[in-house]
């Protein structure tokens, strides 16, 4: 297969499935609408994990394991949660295969075997999760209870694309129960400030918070927080939600404690999550023609060095060389790899490596190393520079640094040029068409209004940003009264 991928300006959505396989990074899997992470695709999960998994543990939380199965009874008990994942739903009704007798060697399910009740595998927890803690929670001095789960979910999805949406998908969701509505309502926005906080500053992503309207909201939520991101093909990508229920599942599953004063109340809950989705929003944003362009703080290793030589001897003083410059970077805990393959050319090197999205490239040959140099490559600029030997960790760490902040900006400058105001529907569907983005309009607050222009558009909203200001104005689309605007946008 050729290494040249299609152009994003000639077929996005085919340049993005292509990178995804020709990086290495997952494939289709014999199931259909699933995949098989691979190694160098699931190294970046790892670190997106450990980053995630360090900031949950410093807020308070702790990580549990659930059962993969739900009993449809208690998947029933809270009845908009129910409803809303309903048609998403794989539902196990056997649990035995037998011998075909009239087909040798094959396997149909055995009749006999038939389940007392039907399980769902999870679409998501929250089920499982409050049954269990009912048995957990009997006073104010079990709260708060911050739990937090990293799992496989299923959502039976028709239309699938390798991390943006696949029937199965790894996540962490976090469930927590609280004594007070406020502080539940507190976590909640905690927690979102979390995710925004890591797919800023380790993604190299611009999010915008704020909150879902009503019809967009988890089912069973009372408020749905978020953050929302700007791709390059001016399609937005919601790259996390933080949910309050309220007392809604406490309710359905009999959660109760005894407060101070020794009378019995629901409790409080909140629930959010993040998934592999991730990995197709840092493939989005960043990366370009020539293949992915990983942020630093994510690259499965940041540098890669390249030896250039001609013959055993060259390779020997080249590699002494090499692995010093390992170790220093290393003591700076910098991630680094010496690709000494003599399977492949150097200038394959550099367009695997390239294609993958190593931050810095390290080229070292014969006559680098007597004059004491190597030549240092971005990935993100693709310019080059010489620099001296002694210096070479010095400006390597300088330079991540520069390339994780580069990044961002670029990513950042792209979307705040991407938010356009309207006034008008017919302004509205103009942009949406030829800019794309985020469009910032007034919108009359009904769901009908909402539901009109997304048949019309397919363009939802994606939010109300939290530091939306009160302006008074006109629905773009019904003309009745409206106190802000909202962000729209077509979306993943």
């Amino acid at each position: 297969m050729s290494k040249k991928l299609t152009s994003r300006t000639e077929d996005y959505s085919k340049w993005y499935n292509e990178l995804v396989v020709k990086a290495d990074l997952a494939e289709n899997s014999a199931v259909r609408g699933c995949m098989v992470i691979k190694p160098y695709g699931y190294a970046i999960w790892e670190k997106m994990q450990a980053e995630l998994d360090r900031m949950f543990k410093e807020t308070g939380h702790q990580n549990a394991y659930f059962p993969l199965f739900v009993p449809k009874s208690l998947f029933e008990a809270e009845e908009k949660n129910a409803e809303g994942f309903a048609k998403e739903c794989a539902v196990v009704t056997h649990y035995r295969l037998q011998t075909d007798p009239d087909r040798e060697g094959k396997l149909r399910v055995d009749p006999e075997a038939k389940l007392e009740e039907e399980l769902v595998v999870r679409p998501t927890s929250e089920a499982i999760i409050w049954n269990t803690y009912r048995g957990w929670i009997q006073s104010y001095r079990d709260l708060p209870l911050l739990i937090n789960q990293w799992a496989n979910v299923v959502r039976w999805e028709m239309r699938t694309r390798l991390f943006l949406r696949t029937a199965e998908f790894l996540w962490q969701e976090g469930h927590t129960a609280h004594a007070t509505r406020e502080e539940a309502i507190d976590e909640t926005k905690q927690m979102n400030n979390v995710y925004a906080s890591f797919v800023e500053n380790f993604m190299a992503i611009p999010v915008i918070q704020g909150v879902k309207t009503e019809s967009e909201r988890f089912a069973g939520a009372e408020d749905t927080y978020c953050i929302e991101a700007l791709m390059q093909d001016g399609k937005a990508l919601q790259a996390g939600t933080s949910h309050f229920l309220g007392q809604n599942f406490a309710k359905a599953f009999d959660v109760k404690f005894a407060n101070k004063e020794g009378k019995q109340d629901y409790v409080w809950a909140t629930s959010w999550g993040v998934s592999t989705r991730l990995m197709g929003a840092l493939i989005m944003t960043h990366s370009d023609d020539s293949g992915l362009v990983l942020p630093p703080n994510l690259a499965p290793y940041q540098v890669v060095i390249v030896p250039i030589y001609k013959n055993e001897e060259q390779f020997d003083a080249i590699s002494k060389v090499a692995e010093d410059i390992m170790s220093d970077l290393r003591e700076r805990h910098i991630s680094v790899k010496f690709d000494k393959r003599d399977t492949l050319r150097p200038g394959a090197k550099f367009a695997q490596h390239e294609l993958q999205g190593v931050p810095l490239r390290i080229a070292i040959g014969p006559k680098d190393l007597e004059k004491g140099t190597v030549e240092l490559a971005r990935r993100d600029t693709f310019s080059k520079e010489t620099v001296i030997l002694d210096r070479i960790s010095v400006v390597v760490e300088d330079v991540l640094e520069d390339i994780q902040k580069s990044l961002f900006n670029k990513a950042l400058n792209y979307r705040d040029s991407h938010i356009t105001e309207v006034n008008s529907f017919e302004e509205f569907k103009a942009i949406l068409e030829t800019k794309g983005g985020f469009i910032s309009a007034h919108w009359d607050g009904t769901p009908e209004t909402e539901d009109k222009i997304k048949t019309l558009t397919k363009a939802t909203i994606r939010c109300i940003p939290l530091d939306a200001k009160e302006e008074e104005g006109v629905c773009v689309y019904s003309g009745a009264a409206s106190k802000r605007r909202v962000l729209f946008a077509k979306a993943y």
